[in-house]
């Protein structure tokens, strides 16, 4: 999942030496979450994840709004399940009123029954959008109650998913319940919302044979683990622990870095986003920019698990988030237009490069792969 709320740095020097010196039982990396952004995910990778990283479950996307449906939610839940691995599921919420709420339910419920999601798997709702932000507490916790309430109805247990800032502030997340994200990890001596069915502490982990960051999760109890049974454990367990800590050290000096970058590019929205008087979410709001708005930008920077940019104002900048902080444009598009190739059965990196003359590396690059992500028929891939 993306878009989270994370917390602020202060005092980096210090914390580095604390969380180096004193961090011996590094967040563990229990369950990772995964969706469209990540590409086909094989089952030889959630393998490796769960052999050599200690992950025990995998929660997939499964559906957003009222119509859209994750078109690796079935490939996902069936490899994950030849790894041996529990398996859940997630739902991105567009919901503002209670009907909505409802008709999202049954939206996702179906979707998940259609691709496969086993009768007893967790199937949670991603409480984090503009949506949910524009309400009063009061009427986000009545929809995540409907929501949740009709999701059992197909079998599922239920689960609200949103970032630390948001909980008990936009919705109630009660103890015993709820997936909460806030990183990066600093060392503090203490498991984070250890009262909570699970923390999500980065959302830029590395694996050794997948592509790209990924979200992970320590959980806190046996809710995403309950209902299923996991055939198999890791087989490596010098592995797991050299690992799991090497991701909390990088976890913490990727956001620790954070830095403006130059990005002379003008973007147009996809939804309505605040333009904020500075790159945090507890920045006020100049203004609410609607779809459909072209915004010139001069920088752009990773920070607070947004990617931010900048736009110069007659007096002096606004700011507004395109998306999480896995780089991805959520809110916004660019100005460019793409060429898009269907991959047909034998197709290869290879082949796809040279029959539209480029490099099979740069191919790959571009469709934010390498050239070791495996590609399959029906994907489309991005060659202009």
């Amino acid at each position: 999942m993306k878009l989270k709320n994370k917390l602020a740095l202060t005092g980096a020097a210090t914390m580095v030496a604390l969380f180096l010196g004193l961090n011996a039982n590094a967040a563990r990396m229990d369950m990772v979450d995964v969706s469209n952004n990540n590409g086909y995910m094989s089952t030889a990778e959630y393998v490796s994840m769960r052999n050599e990283f200690g992950v025990k479950a995998v929660t997939v996307k499964i559906s957003e709004g009222g119509t859209y449906k994750d078109p690796y939610a079935a490939s996902n839940i069936a490899n994950v399940q030849a790894a041996g691995m529990y398996i859940n599921g997630y739902h991105f919420a567009r919901y503002a009123t209670k009907a909505q709420a409802i008709a999202e339910a049954d939206f996702a419920g179906q979707t998940a029954k259609a691709a496969g999601l086993p009768v007893g798997a967790v199937l949670a709702t991603d409480v984090e959008a503009e949506e949910q932000n524009n309400q009063s507490k009061a009427t986000n916790d009545r929809d995540n109650v409907a929501f949740m309430q009709e999701i059992q109805k197909f079998g599922y247990r239920a689960d609200i998913y949103t970032s630390g800032s948001w909980a008990n502030n936009k919705m109630t997340i009660k103890g015993k319940t709820g997936w909460i994200a806030a990183y990066p990890y600093v060392a503090s001596g203490k498991n984070w919302y250890s009262t909570n069915h699970a923390w999500q502490w980065s959302s830029t982990a590395k694996f050794r044979i997948s592509y790209g960051g990924f979200d992970v999760s320590q959980l806190n109890s046996n809710y995403y683990t309950a209902g299923q049974k996991s055939k198999v454990k890791p087989t490596n367990k010098s592995a797991v622990k050299v690992n799991n800590q090497k991701a909390n050290k990088n976890t913490y000096r990727q956001y620790a870095s954070a830095k403006w970058v130059k990005e002379a590019k003008t973007y147009t929205l996809k939804t309505a986003v605040k333009l904020r008087t500075g790159a945090s979410t507890s920045s006020n709001t100049i203004a609410i920019l609607p779809a459909g708005t072209a915004v010139k930008t001069d920088q752009a920077i990773i920070k607070g698990g947004y990617r931010w940019v900048r736009q110069p104002r007659f007096n002096g900048y606004g700011y507004l988030a395109t998306g999480p902080a896995s780089n991805t444009l959520e809110y916004v598009k660019s100005g460019a237009t793409h060429t898009y190739y269907t991959v047909k059965s034998g197709d290869s990196w290879w082949t796809i490069a040279q029959r539209n003359g480029l490099n099979m590396t740069a191919l790959a690059s571009q469709n934010g792969k390498s050239i070791y992500t495996t590609i399959y028929p029906d994907q489309r891939l991005v060659v202009r």
